[in-house]
């Protein structure tokens, strides 16, 4: 018999609160439909990937002609309303019971939210964005490889990177990690939404969330790889003379694929967190070996200037649609972000949430958001004003290095050891690769099974395998191209869900004993009990 969850999805049959784990059922109807319109995508993709591209390029046109402003508007409310959260009154609160401690030490809970998070990602951009703005700037009237230039692509680069990101992630994590391990509900990424959803047809809207969930997941997570797999092969070809194409990097997702899913189906303690611990030390490494051989001076000057630049120029950039010129720009850049960290935000979401019980509602938005734009800012200033100073100093066109997965490689050639810092950038993207799909494939086997924090190894690695294929399948289809078109896609319905995640959250609250206002009396104090002790007087 099934047990009902308070103000949640009913319990599946076998689990009960209180009681040790115990391993819950495979939700049948979310892994049947969701494997359904997979496998038919990837049919398309490998019986006419030519229609798959075309189609999903004039699909992607109309979106970001006529929703574009959506993603926009929608970005920077995630961030009011995260730092909302966190410095009112709410941002006491913590994601368990009131005496509840945080399970991972603070540096293990930044290094696995950071590789989860964007790892691939600045690898891959850390060089390629700052000097692309400097020498095409984001906003007309700036000239290309001026200081003005070097400033606005800064800017640019952290706003892509920075707060707007990790408010997309805080929002999601926070939902679940409040539903959770607050109310104590289960069945994975809809739960959250218990208050919104009742009535008859409850169950029904809350599988369509969790297909949903999924679905932006493997796309999201394809990109990554695409990204990963097209750096590595550029790596190899400069350290090795690697040929570089579609089919090398095909085999490089193949091969990491097999990694990642035996490091998922090792769990988050084994796999997960040693990876991400093993690759903050080597990029942190990398970061200050380039920090010292190269244009230090530069980089010293450059990083309190981007922050206070970043800040100024904040406001502006959150509410750029393009109404006045530059389209084109946005919908390649700025777009393609706001939707590519949407189409994370399932996993990554119920990734923070995870690693996160025990940490107060401040403490997590405030270690989500703020730590790491720290970071990117340190990174795109090492790594980014390192290009850029050698593009505009004359010594190096960077961009004219070829692809983009050649520009970081080329950076680190002009500067000694180059073949061991390629070696660690190509292990770096490896293990972000795997670090982070992993985490993807637990998550998504987690949605298939009413959120078992320890889902079937079966379901995980077969996660991990169809989010090979679609990586493999859209690369053939379109490359790089295709992977940012499909991810745009299917970001853009999940917008609507994360906007009424955002109502969730909000009438979750309202029902939040420790929020309840009471009239007093002169003279009369309030005195705050810890839950368990509301719970024994009430009693």
């Amino acid at each position: 018999m099934a047990v009902k969850e308070p103000e949640g999805r009913l319990a599946p049959p076998g689990t009960r609160e209180g009681v040790g784990h115990r391993r819950r059922p495979v939700d049948r109807p979310v892994l049947v439909v969701s494997l359904a319109v997979v496998l038919v995508l990837l049919v398309i993709g490998v019986t006419i990937p030519e229609q798959l591209a075309s189609g999903s390029a004039t699909l992607l046109t109309g979106i970001t002609t006529n929703v574009g402003w959506a993603f926009v508007i929608g970005a920077s409310g995630f961030v009011v309303f995260a730092l909302v959260l966190a410095f009112s009154r709410i941002g006491t609160i913590r994601l368990g019971s009131d005496d509840e401690r945080p399970e991972h030490s603070r540096a293990s809970w930044i290094a696995m939210m950071f590789s989860a998070g964007m790892g691939i990602g600045l690898m891959f951009y850390g060089v390629t964005e700052p000097a692309t703005h400097l020498m095409t700037p984001p906003e007309a009237g700036v000239v290309a490889g001026s200081d003005a230039a070097a400033a606005m692509s800064m800017n640019y680069s952290l706003f892509h990177w920075g707060l707007h990101p990790w408010a997309i992630y805080a929002v999601v994590g926070l939902a679940l990690a409040y539903s959770s391990y607050r109310k104590g509900r289960h069945g994975g990424f809809s739960a959250a939404f218990a208050p919104l959803l009742r009535g008859r047809r409850a169950k029904g809207a809350a599988r369509a969330i969790d297909v949903l969930a999924i679905f932006a997941t493997i796309f999201g997570s394809a990109v990554s790889l695409g990204l990963g797999a097209a750096q590595m092969n550029g790596g190899l070809t400069e350290l090795f003379g690697t040929a570089s194409g579609t089919g090398v990097q095909i085999a490089i997702i193949a091969v990491l694929t097999l990694c990642f899913v035996i490091s998922a189906i090792s769990g988050i303690e084994r796999g997960v967190k040693w990876l991400s611990n093993t690759n903050m030390v080597l990029a942190l490494a990398l970061l200050f070996f380039l920090f010292v051989v190269g244009p230090t001076v530069y980089i010293l000057d450059l990083i309190p200037n981007a922050a206070g630049d970043y800040l100024a120029a904040l406001p502006g950039m959150s509410v750029r649609t393009g109404a006045f010129g530059g389209g084109e720009w946005l919908s390649g850049w700025t777009i393609f972000y706001w939707a590519w960290w949407i189409s994370w935000t399932p996993f990554v979401g119920a990734f923070l949430a995870k690693i996160s019980r025990g940490r107060t509602i401040r403490e997590f938005v405030v270690g989500v958001m703020l730590v790491p734009t720290l970071v990117s800012l340190v990174w795109f200033g090492v790594f980014g004003g390192t290009a850029m100073n050698l593009q505009m100093s004359g010594a190096l066109d960077v961009l004219g290095q070829g692809a983009q997965e050649s520009q970081m490689f080329a950076v680190l050639q002009q500067y000694p050891i180059a073949t061991v810092t390629s070696a660690v950038v190509v292990l770096l993207v490896a293990i972000f690769f795997v670090s982070g799909a992993d985490a993807a494939s637990i998550v998504m086997a987690s949605l298939c099974s009413f959120g078992d924090d320890e889902p079937r190894r079966w379901l995980i690695a077969l996660w991990g395998l169809l989010t090979g294929a679609v990586a493999v399948v859209l690369l053939q289809a379109g490359g790089l191209a295709a992977l940012q078109n499909v991810t745009i896609i299917v970001a853009t319905p999940f917008l609507v869900v994360m906007v009424a995640l955002c109502v969730a959250i909000v009438r979750d609250l309202r029902t939040e004993p420790a929020l309840k206002l009471v009239k007093l009396a002169p003279g009369q104090r309030v005195v705050t009990l810890p839950e368990h002790e509301r719970e024994d007087s009430h009693r």
